[in-house]
């Protein structure tokens, strides 16, 4: 193993070490490890930094920037070891990111999903993604998050879901309705019924008796979508599987908006029931969603006027 592929190696460690998967990151800097070697390069340079980084033809300059931004900051750990590595600068290759524009479900299209979900072909399979799109309905789970969930993570007695070793590494604790808990509690005695003998502790079962791959989830949610006239066959665009989870959030704060309650007391608790790394990951649907600002704007034009003599 040559000298930069080590240091690579202690660098990943370290940031898994602090709960960061890296999986990207972690290809695209074996990528750039091998590129360094064909140019018989010993320490890392902007320039050959910012030439890897553009080296893709025909993508999107969102992807060049994440190649150099990851490449950076392997970069500044490089350097802090031996000044002799280069550190490209900031907004070498400027772009901003733009999150997309989550569209918010109604009761009737996510009772159409479960519904379309419920007719699918199979055994267990129709009660698996259906109880599946209901729970990330009522919970805002990440679409990931429920199929890694295992029997001893779902706690039907106590009503509480963990959610483990997630996003940033960070663990939770969910707790459910007790409509959910029965809806649960039925699939479970289906699914046991169904695969006695489980080749997984997975939750939720394939046909198999395997747990469900998240491509399969979010391929089989594409196909629900347009059974139900949410987009128009085969095409990629349209709302997706993680929007049940953005549904969720505003389905939230509008309530405590109409409530009366105060949002910004409560908005702590929203982002650690999410998983959010920072509170400002909760605070982006006030801003995202027309809604939720005509809200928040009513509640500021309330408190000004009572301030006023």
């Amino acid at each position: 193993m040559t000298y930069l592929q080590t240091l690579c190696e202690h660098y990943l460690a370290v940031r898994r070490s602090l709960g960061a998967k890296l999986t990207m990151a972690d290809w695209l800097l074996r990528l750039f490890i091998a590129f360094l070697a064909q140019h018989e390069a010993k320490f890392i340079t902007t320039a050959l930094a910012l030439e890897w980084a553009t080296q893709p033809e025909g993508v999107q300059m969102a992807w060049r920037a994440r190649r150099l931004s990851e490449v950076r900051q392997f970069a500044r750990y490089a350097h802090s070891v031996d000044p002799r590595h280069e550190v490209p600068p900031q907004r070498l290759l400027p772009y901003q990111r733009q999150r997309p524009q989550p569209y918010i479900y109604s009761d009737a299209e996510v009772l159409d999903l479960i519904g379309a979900a419920g007719d699918l072909s199979g055994q267990l399979r129709p009660r698996t993604y259906s109880t599946i799109l209901g729970l990330l309905w009522v919970t805002g789970m990440r679409s990931g998050e429920s199929v890694r969930l295992d029997r001893d993570d779902v706690d039907l007695r106590q009503g509480v879901l963990i959610i483990r070793q997630s996003k940033y590494g960070k663990s939770r604790l969910n707790l459910c309705h007790d409509s959910t808990v029965q809806i649960l509690s039925d699939y479970a005695a289906l699914r046991d019924r169904h695969c006695p003998h489980p080749q997984s502790p997975a939750f939720f079962l394939s046909e198999r008796a395997s747990r469900i791959n998240p491509s399969t989830l979010r391929r089989t949610f594409r196909n629900l979508s347009s059974l139900t006239g949410l987009r128009e066959p085969q095409d990629s665009r349209g709302p997706r599987l993680h929007d049940l989870r953005h549904s969720f959030s505003v389905r939230t704060l509008t309530r405590w908006y109409l409530d009366g309650a105060d949002v910004d007391r409560y908005l702590p608790r929203l982002s650690t029931w999410l998983g959010h790394g920072c509170i400002a990951s909760t605070y982006w649907y006030l801003t995202a969603v027309p809604e939720l600002m005509a809200l928040a704007a009513r509640r500021l034009d309330e408190r000004q006027g009572g301030n006023r003599p």
